[in-house]
């Protein structure tokens, strides 16, 4: 007997900032540190920043204050100012795992003279299998990608 595995939506979130596309972009891939939110860190001492190298194949990644590091994936596709796609490898315990991996992709369209429609697409969420729709719950839920993404809109604005 095959046991069919549910394949939840994606988790997709749009948001409005008054900036051009390419300081949108700049401030969700190189300052990061500023608008992601320390509660959401997977560290055991206090983060001090959180890395994307920009490039394709880039590291993704936080450190904390005692220099110990945790990766959290790699950059996919790097197309700055419109778009870039992230591995996201944090499994369903919230630990990273080299073997797991979802998608984040992100676009930044021009809307209005001064003004960015940025995009986010948290998909493949199957890989959490039995714990998919609970995961995808806590990715789209107020404390998730709605919480990053109200940080993010409030730094583009520093």
């Amino acid at each position: 007997m095959t046991v069919a595995i549910n394949t939840p939506a994606p988790v997709r979130k749009t948001v409005h900032v008054a900036v051009a596309p390419q300081k949108a972009f700049d401030v969700f891939t190189a300052r990061m540190s500023k608008w992601w939110m320390p509660e959401h860190s997977i560290l055991k001492a206090p983060r001090e920043s959180v890395v994307m190298e920009p490039r394709q194949g880039g590291r993704w990644y936080e450190t904390a204050v005692d220099g110990t590091e945790c990766s959290w994936g790699y950059v996919i596709a790097w197309e700055p100012p419109s778009r870039v796609v992230l591995a996201w490898q944090i499994d369903g315990s919230w630990q990273f795992n080299e073997k797991f991996l979802t998608e984040i992709e992100v676009r930044f369209t021009p809307d209005g003279p001064n003004g960015t429609r940025v995009e986010l697409e948290h998909r493949k969420l199957q890989a959490y299998g039995e714990t998919a729709e609970s995961m995808r719950a806590a990715l789209d839920g107020n404390e998730g990608w709605g919480a990053e993404l109200a940080s993010f809109v409030a730094a583009t604005l520093s």
